[in-house]
């Protein structure tokens, strides 16, 4: 280990489908290729979303969403810190921020960066734990202006303590491909028709009712057009039946989670972000590095992408 390298551990509550865990992992790949020595310890399972670079260490904290899972997630993340002794820890989402700033109190972390990554994290409740706990941290960043506003508005903050850092993707990777574009509307049977496309998990941030009845009315005076929606959730039952109740079945495609969603981006037309709320949205950057036109609604920092 050389002076210039670091020992990183990143905190998350999970690392199931979504813009942060994607953000997590390819943070931790670019770091562990410039040198750094990098964990990252997740809460909750599933565990779908992992690094490429298999010497980055991932470590379950074995927690569950109850007070007993979260202390001993919580117990678990103090012994690892005291085992690898990070030169930094970098916490990401509501659960995983405060159990990182309790952490400090029982163990030694010479930097502690916590992330938010939406505009939405919780109610009075949690806003109210975040601003006791803020002194715990030494930098708290958000993924866009606007949601850097809402949590100075509910006073999770105060003002100018929370920084704005945009997330970023890799547009070596998001790139518009002829191949395969050819090659995926072929294989799922829509090379003639136009193809909108929506990704992101089945939640209520999401939104899907009000894609899929948006959907439903172009239908009505286009019948050349089609939906692919990557992703998956607990509302899969709710989206399913919604398609069907709106007689939409055969034009539109529900593609479960997929590692191809550049690919997917390239062989669609339109990409559609249908979200109640959001923190950055992701996934309208990498839709518009794949040359995408972009239909979404105005919330979160989706201007600012």
């Amino acid at each position: 280990m050389t002076k210039k390298t670091k020992r990183i551990l990143f905190v998350i509550t999970g690392l199931g489908m979504g813009g942060a865990e994607n953000q997590v992992v390819n943070i931790a790949d670019e770091l562990k290729i410039r040198g750094h020595i990098v964990t990252i310890a997740y809460m909750l399972e599933p565990l779908i979303v992992l690094p490429k670079n298999n010497n980055v260490k991932v470590v379950f904290l074995d927690g569950e969403k109850s007070i007993k899972g979260i202390f001993k997630a919580y117990i678990n993340l103090v012994k690892l810190i005291n085992n690898i002794r990070p030169n930094i820890v970098h916490s990401n989402m509501y659960h995983a921020n405060i159990l990182t700033r309790l952490a400090k109190l029982f163990s030694k972390i010479p930097k502690l960066v916590c992330t938010a990554h939406s505009n939405n994290e919780g109610g009075k409740f949690r806003m109210f734990i975040y601003r006791i706990t803020n002194f715990l941290g030494d930098v708290f960043t958000n993924v866009s202006e606007k949601a850097v506003c809402e949590f100075e508005y509910k006073k999770a903050v105060s003002k100018n303590i929370m920084l704005a850092m945009h997330n970023g993707i890799d547009t070596n990777k998001f790139i518009f491909n002829h191949e395969s574009r050819d090659l995926l509307r072929k294989e799922l049977k829509i090379e003639n028709k136009r193809v909108f496309i929506s990704i992101g998990r089945f939640d209520e941030a999401k939104d899907y009712p009000n894609l899929l009845n948006a959907f439903s009315i172009v239908y009505k005076e286009y019948k050349d057009i089609h939906l692919l929606i990557v992703g998956d959730g607990n509302l899969r039952v709710t989206i399913e039946s919604m398609i069907i109740n709106l007689n939409i079945e055969e034009s539109v495609t529900l593609l479960g989670i997929r590692k191809d969603v550049e690919k997917l981006l390239s062989a669609s037309d339109i990409f559609v972000l249908s979200s109640a709320w959001e923190g950055f949205g992701l996934v309208v950057a990498e839709a518009m590095a794949c040359q995408r036109i972009v239909v979404s609604t105005d919330c979160g920092g989706v201007s600012e992408v």
